[in-house]
């Protein structure tokens, strides 16, 4: 039975990149995904490039396509990625551009745009999943809306033969199934093996929690290696079915706990997985270790998808002040503390409006080590002030009375530090996938 090999060279926008090149020169692969997107960072992404037209895309992938771009293409390797982010278009170009500055030609590059759907949820006004509300109760203070894409235009863009795909907001199974319907042909209305497939991307989509990061729990979970962890590579054979393993030599550990931890994981109802492509189904899932490091995994299944897109929506929620300062030497806890409650009145004195605070002290052996302060009351503390807001002007207030402690508060303060941030926060909501209008646009080095 045929056999595609497929590398998993990132779980989120900030992975490692070593790791992926690691996959790339010894992992005997097809196909190398990189899974950059979350929830969040995409409405960061359409912030940033509402600042810039040319930027949105992730901040690693000139980094990342620098490392693998000339491996993938010696070893016949197709990349598949998320790190369009806000704006695939750019991604693509920039991608382009690296190729060509490192002597590569004739790479076709696809970006595949769609998924924003801002315009479609303020026709429409959908419902909120998390709050009852409706788009519209956001108003002005929208930022995004993404629909999670399927596999299905990343596989139209393979079949037109690009060498790297390059999304915005696709559902993260999509990446590492699209290249199973490609290569075996499987029809998209084959529910139990897009639902395989959807497994497959889930086991592979977070790098190295399926190889042992995050699972470790020293004492409980052993794992070996995390400083040089490697990331996992999916064996799928035409009837879905896969097993997971990593390079040889490389650290972490696949086992059939690790694969049980990763199939569970962020999966609320395992009988009903819902994705852009399918339902799919893990509830009789088989996991058998076979060997070091590989992990057969069968048994899945899918039903009928729904017709609908989850889509994430970015908003600007509050605005978070902070403040921090040290105080050490002997009564320092004391000293701390007497800060925290200056600063707490302060606030109220000068009627900021908090709608949600913390006061608190933390820090026990930051300053002068463990020694000092073992035995005896705290040698050292250092308080947080934090409060949310509904404006940025109330957020900077916080910090402020903080740093103000310097000549108005206890002796002995120091290492003052504040922030003021504007808090972006998301919500869900479905809109039918007849409503969104996917298109693939070519680039080449």
């Amino acid at each position: 039975m045929r056999t595609i090999r497929i590398g998993s060279g990132a779980g989120y926008s900030g992975d490692r990149i070593e790791p992926a090149v690691e996959l790339a020169e010894k992992g005997n692969i097809q196909y190398l995904g990189f899974e950059c997107l979350a929830e969040r960072t995409i409405a960061l992404a359409q912030h940033a490039r509402m600042r810039d037209p040319e930027a949105g895309y992730d901040p690693l992938l000139e980094r990342r396509m620098r490392a693998v771009l000339r491996i993938c293409r010696s070893n016949k390797i197709r990349i598949i990625t998320n790190m369009g982010a806000a704006n695939p278009r750019a991604a693509a170009r920039k991608t382009a551009e690296i190729a060509r500055n490192l002597g590569i030609s004739n790479l076709k590059i696809a970006a595949v745009t769609g998924d924003d759907v801002l315009d479609v949820c303020k026709r429409h006004d959908f419902p909120l999943m998390e709050t009852g509300g409706r788009v519209g109760d956001l108003k002005d203070r929208i930022l995004s809306a993404n629909a999670y894409l399927g596999a299905a235009p990343i596989v139209q863009a393979l079949k037109e033969g690009a060498d790297v795909v390059i999304t915005g907001r696709a559902a993260d199974p999509s990446l590492f199934l699209a290249p199973l319907i490609h290569e075996f042909d499987w029809s998209h209305d084959d529910w139990t093996k897009l639902g395989r497939g959807v497994l497959v991307g889930h086991l592979l989509e977070c790098a190295g929690q399926v190889t042992g990061g995050y699972f470790c729990d020293p004492g409980f979970k052993d794992v070996e290696g995390l400083a040089y962890l490697g990331f996992p590579i999916g064996e799928v054979t035409e009837d879905g079915n896969v097993v997971i393993t990593k390079v040889d030599g490389s650290g972490g550990a696949v086992t059939e706990a690790t694969c049980k931890e990763q199939m569970l994981y962020e999966v609320h109802d395992p009988a009903n997985y819902v994705q852009p492509d399918v339902v799919a189904d893990f509830s009789n899932v088989s996991i058998t270790q076979i060997g070091p490091d590989r992990v057969h995994i069968t048994g899945a299944t899918g039903k009928p998808a729904t017709g609908h897109l989850k889509a994430s929506i970015g908003y600007v929620d509050s605005y978070i002040g902070e403040g921090q300062m040290s105080y050490a030497g002997p009564g320092a806890s004391q000293r701390a503390a007497l800060a925290l409650e200056i600063v707490e009145r302060r606030l109220q004195l000068c009627g900021v409006r908090l709608t949600e605070s913390r006061f608190e002290l933390i820090g026990v052996d930051a300053l002068h080590g463990h020694t000092l302060s073992s035995g005896h009351p705290p040698y050292e503390a250092r308080i947080r002030a934090v409060g949310r807001t509904d404006s940025l002007d109330d957020a900077v207030l916080v910090g402020n009375e903080v740093e103000a402690l310097y000549t108005n508060g206890p002796a002995g303060g120091a290492g003052s530090f504040k922030s003021a941030r504007e808090i972006i926060a998301v919500v869900s909501t479905l809109v039918p996938k007849s409503m969104v209008a996917q298109e693939i646009e070519f680039h080449e080095s």
